[in-house]
């Protein structure tokens, strides 16, 4: 089985794919491709979707971490990725939709829009970047790009403040889902790998990491997708952040 995984760097749904096919031992091809311009990028690569991560393997192109999560599934069973059990695999296919469509965008709008404030720290998130260009070289360059990524993803003041005053009613949602054996079992599942990085990416970034000291969330991301690279130091009014 041959796999190639197309990602961008720090992205968390990339890294949950990558996490999902470590999991399951799948040797894999890990290229990182640039932000906003990788939606280009991966429909010149014969992908239907202007979405990362998107997967080669065996043959076939998948694309989003719910569809690869069954995909992988589909072609190596063990270890399972959704439980057998049909009540157990509702509630991880829940979950897992959840963390794809309410939480994911949330980490993505509030690191673009902090990087737009302050770019000193982007270095950090290009460590163990899969890409031919220098981090040095991407730092110098970074400046466009990381406008462009913030009006893509709709980073304005008004979404990031929204996103900010409802981050703890978020991690209260992880933390339930782990409190119900949903996410943070012995086996993990694809649930934990779509929160978990959500949560890790949240976590690098100091305006946010005091929401999440002392949490269940904050101990799930590190067991799940430890090492998650880079830190973004306080940029927001402290106006924004929730007390």
């Amino acid at each position: 089985m041959s796999a190639t995984l197309f990602g961008v760097p720090a992205s968390h749904p990339s890294l949950a794919a990558e996490l999902m096919l470590r999991h399951k031992g799948v040797a894999y091809r890990r290229i990182d491709l640039v932000a906003v311009l990788h939606q280009v990028l991966v429909r010149g690569l014969g992908f239907p979707k202007p979405t990362v991560p998107a997967l080669r393997i065996d043959g076939r192109r998948v694309q989003g971490t719910g569809d690869i999560a069954v995909a992988l599934d589909a072609l190596r069973p063990q270890p399972p990725l959704f439980p057998a059990d049909a009540e157990r695999r509702r509630a991880v296919v829940e979950a897992e939709a959840w963390g794809d469509t309410v939480l994911q965008p949330v980490p993505r709008r509030i690191i673009w829009a902090g990087l737009k404030r302050d770019r000193s720290t982007i270095g950090s998130y290009l460590e163990g970047a899969h890409t031919p260009i220098p981090v040095a070289v991407a730092e110098r360059t970074a400046a466009p790009i990381v406008a462009a990524a913030a009006r893509a993803n709709e980073a304005s003041e008004a979404n990031v403040r929204g996103d900010l005053a409802g981050l703890p009613r978020l991690l209260d949602h992880v933390d339930e889902l782990l409190a119900q054996g949903v996410i943070g079992g012995a086996e993990l599942n694809a649930a934990d790998f779509q929160i978990a990085t959500s949560s890790a990416l949240l976590a690098s970034m100091e305006d946010v990491r005091p929401l999440m000291e002392g949490r269940p969330a904050l101990q799930h991301a590190r067991r799940v997708a430890p090492g998650y690279p880079g830190r973004l130091p306080r940029v927001f009014p402290a106006s924004w952040l929730p007390a």
